[in-house]
């Protein structure tokens, strides 16, 4: 069975979508197009960077869970009672 696909971080869809406003505003102003076929163009270029950009931010890593934690306020885990000495009862 094949692993789902993980879905976008925050700040992979953050960055993805700023670098796509800004490249494409960039774009446009410096190549001064007028036509449809160049904001097209533009578009498709801005849409691609976007891309790249989201799937270059680094993913966090998965959360690692302990095989056996114990509950909240477990201390640390008891030894078996002593066993008394062969002096405990001597008298005086």
């Amino acid at each position: 069975m094949p692993r789902p696909m993980p879905r976008p971080t925050t700040a992979q869809i953050a960055y993805g979508s700023v670098t796509v406003v800004f490249s494409a505003l960039a774009m446009l102003l410096l190549s001064r197009t007028a036509s449809g076929a160049g904001v097209a163009v533009i578009a498709v270029a801005a849409l691609g960077l976007g891309l790249l950009v989201a799937l270059t931010v680094p993913a966090p890593a998965p959360e690692e869970t302990p095989a056996a934690s114990p509950g909240p306020g477990a201390g640390p885990p008891r030894s078996a009672p002593c066993s008394p000495t062969p002096y405990a009862n001597r008298g005086p």
